[in-house]
């Protein structure tokens, strides 16, 4: 079992990693308070491991409230659900939330945690991939908008992550996929080395070799690691981690949610983001073709369908919660492992960079 201490500005906490984690006492004792425990699970990961959670609560009690999976139920009303299940259950302050599930119910579980009389603890049992390299640590928290994605949400910081590793066994390629985009993005944005290491193991990601998957999983998250504990709440370096992600939310609005998982709009916005720092000189040409390359052997989408006019996704930019008075903030790439956050990008800058990457 490893172990990776995220160390904040207001607080520190574990990240355990290893095959096998949700059932062990051991990783759970030490967090957990005296108060009542509410685990928050979605319809298709609760039959799968909610057993092996219970084994690892021992003799606690516990209740579950399951919410049904998907992107398109991170809103306000299943949100409200868990407030909801809590004063029914007349929960006090010294209640604590298990988020069991992706980066839906981690990001939903922490906002109700962050919510419910002012700030409840709760713990992370991340069970994608996604959840387990990105949403699972930091302490964002939130749900979407119709209009835009997490626009509605809070910093709140778990008391700690336990990483089942094992509980990739049972992901969907598609799901798995959509996950290596976050892991692609670290290497992208600050870690050449760990880009090149993908690039060599790839094969054995795909393969889902195991101590493959653990070691990629572990240099995922001490990146991010490093970078939120420079910038907690996102006033600099940690905007950074957004790397592909303002494109990214900007399709998943425009699709309502139903055509993209977050992976597979983040690796479009990846590459979309490198198209535009070549056609403005800031990175080396070849750039955005050796992402995709990467991507692609993911299994990933690297190219702006077709059927989507670019003029709605730049409106759908607009709203994006990255943007700043100054004009859109994007994060660009000076080469592999060089990200800068820009403001300088025009309005046609942006334009030619979706249409260029448009299928």
């Amino acid at each position: 079992m490893i172990t990776i201490d995220i160390e904040l500005e207001s607080t520190r906490y574990p990240v355990y990693l290893g095959r096998g984690g949700l059932a062990r006492a051991e990783l759970w004792a030490p967090h957990l308070g005296a108060g009542r425990v509410l685990v928050v699970s979605n319809d298709v990961v609760a039959p799968l491991y909610l057993d092996a959670l219970a084994s690892g609560l021992g003799d606690r009690a516990f209740d579950v409230h399951v919410i049904p999976d998907g992107e398109q139920h991170k809103t306000v009303a299943t949100w409200q659900g868990i407030i909801d299940r809590l004063i029914d259950l007349q929960a006090r302050r010294d209640t604590q939330l298990i988020a069991l599930g992706g980066g839906v119910v981690g990001d939903i579980t922490g906002f109700a945690a962050a919510a419910y009389m002012r700030g409840v603890r709760f713990l992370q049992a991340p069970t994608t991939l996604l959840a387990q390299v990105d949403a699972s640590v930091g302490g964002k928290t939130g749900v979407n908008h119709a209009r835009g994605k997490n626009l509605i949400g809070a910093f709140h910081q778990p008391a700690a992550v336990i990483i089942d590793s094992a509980t990739l066994d049972t992901l969907p390629a598609r799901e798995f996929n959509a996950g290596l985009a976050e892991v692609v993005k670290y290497g992208v944005l600050g870690d050449a080395p760990f880009f090149d290491w993908l690039e060599v193991n790839a094969d054995r990601i795909v393969a889902r070799e195991e101590d493959a998957i653990d070691e990629m999983i572990r240099r995922s998250v001490e990146n991010k690691a490093r970078v939120v504990g420079q910038d907690e709440k996102e006033s600099g370096v940690r905007a950074l981690l957004n790397l592909g992600h303002t494109f990214g939310h900007a399709l998943e609005a425009e699709t309502a949610y139903t055509a993209f998982l977050h992976g597979e709009a983040v690796a479009i916005g990846m590459v979309t983001a490198a198209l535009l720092s070549e056609q403005r000189d800031l990175c080396p040409t070849g750039t955005a073709a050796r992402i995709s390359a990467l991507l692609g052997r993911f299994g990933l989408p690297v190219r702006i369908p077709a059927e989507l006019d670019p003029g709605g996704l730049a409106a759908a930019l607009e709203l994006d919660k990255k943007a700043v008075a100054a004009g859109l903030r994007l994060v660009l790439l000076e080469g592999i492992g060089a990200a800068v956050v820009d403001s300088n990008s025009s309005a046609n800058d942006i334009l030619n960079a979706m249409e260029t990457n448009r299928a």
